[in-house]
């Protein structure tokens, strides 16, 4: 493409590609070295895979050249696709001094209720009778975990594609 013919809207989009790519690339891989020794190691490294891959296909378009309208479809519907079956996850914990928290969200929980009480019965209907409460950061982490899952199977799907036609050029020119 010629440089002349790159519109603002587009060049803004590749600085905001760009961006994000970079971001997730560097976040991925910090967050790998960063949980080697997590509690929770396998579903660590898939979120830091994911965010570094994700990155990857964001920092080249020229190598993995998607359709807009289908990334945009697939990022979104995965982003929130991916976060609402997430929230079927709970997660259970108790500990301290009688502290009773469920909460909802893979690969973090965004969802959450809990109390403290004397003992470990009273925290867990005091939590039942708590109300939810939503971390905002947390829902924003896995809707974007979610996007970049959505993008790499769009990304994966191209590229199997076209090695398909390309095969096919080559067999039946």
């Amino acid at each position: 493409m010629d440089e002349t013919t790159v519109t603002p809207g587009q060049r803004a989009g590749g600085v905001v590609r760009g961006l994000l790519g970079a971001v997730s690339l560097v976040g991925g891989l910090t967050w790998i070295l960063l949980n080697l020794d997590a509690p929770r190691p396998v579903s660590d490294l898939i979120v830091g895979l994911v965010l570094a891959a994700g990155g990857l296909v964001l920092l080249m378009p020229h190598r993995v050249d998607l359709p807009g309208r289908a990334t945009a479809a697939a990022t979104a519907g995965a982003a929130i696709g991916g976060t609402l079956a997430g929230s079927v996850a709970t997660t259970i914990t108790t500990g301290g001094a009688f502290v009773y928290v469920a909460s909802h969200g893979w690969p973090h929980a965004w969802l959450a209720r809990g109390a403290t009480a004397p003992d470990p019965v009273a925290a867990r209907v005091a939590a039942n009778q708590s109300s939810w409460q939503a971390d905002a950061v947390n829902l924003v982490a896995d809707l974007y975990f979610w996007a970049l899952v959505g993008l790499l199977l769009l990304a994966a799907f191209v590229l199997i594609r076209r090695t398909g036609a390309r095969r096919q050029a080559v067999l039946h020119p």
